[in-house]
């Protein structure tokens, strides 16, 4: 059962993602600002991370210098605050499978501003690099055609939904026009941009400050006063702001507690057992389910150029994945072979005392 676990583990995250899709999609269609939902998630993550890092932190963290303090607070404004805002922007103009759909391009792009920073290297006559080449080449195409090409749509798998306004059933026809579909594409396209960058310069920020709870936790904080500052911008209606029993509470629970608390904590249980390239490949899985949730559970049409487009995001993924592990292994067995050729330059009679 133990050698079972992880693969249990990476489903459950996927489908915890899925939730969150589902049921901010649903939140938002029942008319939740998406600014105020930032706030309010960001509020519920910090109050779960602040006292487990003082807690645990607290004897133990790191001097926090001004410098590394303003770093902390650039982090979060563009990789957080800027990043969740505007992804929830496009979700709300496209739909929960988009979405979804579109986040398989995360690691394409993070390996993309690798290279622009030189922190990647693809070297084009190899196989490996082909790999990553054509890896991009799809995960672009498959962006080009989710934006563009909506096709033909399928029917829900349930025409009553279970929650959220029925829109696109009771009417029979896509709800969004094309120009809100092609703006929402690419307003989630940014989003992914914005935190693909965060992720790559989480690196080096680690290495000033490496103290993972803590600096999670600070950038939790800052992007919770920043959004509240984004929001009273957007939002001057006191009605905007109140929760009550409905979607809007549930997204701003489920997105603050299960996916930073949970979800967090289960990944880095996961690579820590199996490595981050099992836990990428894993993503698609999260498409699939949100199809089959969207249209059970919103109502959604699902259509036929998402799911062509999602599939080539898959294949652009599993492709630059493919060239990365073929690089590693070649770097290890490089390193062995060099490690093997000093063992026997040692131990031959030439370097006998």
């Amino acid at each position: 059962m133990d050698a079972k676990n992880p693969y249990l583990v990476v489903i459950l995250i996927q489908l915890i993602y899925t939730g969150l899709y589902v049921i901010s999609k649903a939140a938002f269609d029942e008319g939740m600002s998406t600014f105020v939902f930032i706030f309010y998630r960001q509020a519920a993550a910090s109050i779960l991370l602040l006292p487990l890092a003082i807690i645990l932190e607290r004897k133990t963290a790191p001097h926090l210098s001004f410098s590394v303090l303003v770093k902390v607070f650039m982090h979060s404004l563009f990789g957080i605050t800027l990043s969740f805002n505007v992804y929830n922007i496009g979700l709300k103009y496209t739909s929960a499978t988009v979405s979804s759909a579109v986040t398989n391009s995360v690691p394409v792009i993070t390996f993309c501003l690798a290279v622009l920073l030189r922190m990647e290297t693809i070297k084009l006559k190899s196989l490996s690099g082909m790999a990553k080449l054509t890896g991009i080449i799809f995960c672009s195409a498959g962006i080009l055609v989710i934006a563009f090409f909506k096709g033909p749509s399928l029917n829900p798998l349930n025409h009553h939904q279970a929650f959220g306004q029925s829109t696109s059933v009771t009417n029979h026809s896509p709800p969004h026009s094309k120009e809100t579909w092609i703006k929402g594409s690419f307003l989630l396209i940014f989003a992914n941009t914005a935190w693909s960058l965060w992720l790559v310069l989480q690196g080096p920020l680690l290495k000033e400050y490496p103290s993972k709870l803590l600096l999670t936790t600070l950038q939790c904080i800052f992007s919770t006063v920043q959004s509240f500052l984004v929001a009273m911008a957007f939002e001057r209606k006191i009605s905007r702001w109140k929760l009550k029993l409905d979607m809007g509470l549930l997204a701003v629970a489920y997105s603050g507690f299960v996916v930073t608390g949970v979800s967090f904590y289960l990944q880095t249980w996961c690579i820590e057992k199996k490595g981050p390239v099992f836990l990428a490949i894993s993503t698609p899985l999260a498409l699939v389910f949100t199809i089959i949730c969207s249209s059970l559970f919103l109502g959604e049409w699902i259509h036929l150029g998402s799911v062509l487009g999602g599939v080539l995001m898959v294949g652009g993924l599993y492709s630059v994945l493919w060239g990365k592990g073929k690089e590693s292994k070649m770097l290890e067995s490089s390193d062995g072979d060099g490690k093997e050729q000093v063992t026997k330059e040692a131990s031959s009679p030439s370097h006998s005392v």
